[in-house]
């Protein structure tokens, strides 16, 4: 089953056009807002909430997903918009069988591999999920283990927008104290490519330290690019941290939690 997420937050339409227009053939299109998200709740939740299982599960089975598919998603942007997202929605639901396409449609179109234009469609299937909620923490829990030294925080936007610099996207600006910067474009080199698992494996250790995966918590805007250093980590051999799935745009949403700027 091949996926393609392309997707812009500038232009949320310009993914399915793009789609529409060419794509890998047998691909099906997948919406960053209407089918990796649930609904936005203005002033609780952030920009890109999770859906409930239950409704990702009935959207799975619509696409022809079961546990017997292998999953490959695709964006534009090396896998760290919607693809990313999809990788760890999957993930989340209990369906392990889930691939990013290295260099997504970029790569492909270099490579001068064969394409189609069109709504593509699978029979489908059922899909149960298993959902594994040791994979995402709260907001609650996040306030919990804030300059904890046997937790790691990790803010996965630009360092800019970390500083509290050039915030165009979210009404406040800064970030979580005691929070680590890691871009997660540092995942990727020039050509839209994941660096080397080596040095993933080198970038994600000087990051943890001596802290273990499962007590890393990874944020990011509105909880889509922070999945693309949870790639990154698990491709790098490190298993699994966790997502705080609100991120920013949530955090930001409740006046009592404190915010700062500049670097920790």
């Amino acid at each position: 089953m091949i996926i393609d997420c392309r997707f812009s937050l500038d232009d949320t339409e310009r993914g399915r056009r793009d789609y529409l227009q060419a794509h890998i053939p047998g691909a099906v299109y997948t919406h960053l807002n209407e089918d990796l998200s649930g609904p936005i709740i203005p002033g609780k939740t952030g920009r890109h909430p999770l859906p409930k299982p239950e409704t990702f599960a009935q959207t799975l089975s619509n696409w022809g997903i079961d546990a017997k598919v292998q999953v490959v998603a695709y964006d534009d942007k090396g896998g760290a918009m919607a693809a990313a997202r999809l990788w760890w929605l999957l993930r989340w639901v209990g369906h392990d069988a889930v691939a990013i396409l290295d260099g997504g449609w970029p790569q492909w179109q270099k490579k001068g591999y064969s394409v189609t234009s069109g709504i593509e469609t699978r029979k489908p299937r059922v899909f149960t999920p298993r959902v594994r909620n040791d994979l995402l923490v709260s907001s609650a829990d996040v306030l919990k283990i804030l300059h904890n030294p046997n937790f790691r925080l990790i803010d996965s936007r630009s360092a800019d927008r970390y500083r509290g610099e050039n915030e165009t996207i979210d009404p406040v600006a800064g970030h979580i104290p005691g929070a680590f910067s890691a871009p997660f474009a540092n995942n990727l080199d020039s050509n839209g490519l994941f660096i080397s698992q080596e040095d993933l494996k080198d970038r994600f250790q000087d990051l943890l330290g001596n802290i273990p995966p499962e007590r890393a918590v990874f944020y990011c805007g509105s909880g889509v690019t922070a999945s693309h250093n949870l790639l990154a980590l698990a491709h790098a051999g490190f298993g699994d941290a966790r997502l705080y799935a609100g991120s920013w745009s949530e955090w930001i949403t409740n006046t009592d939690y404190p915010i700062t700027k500049g670097t920790d």
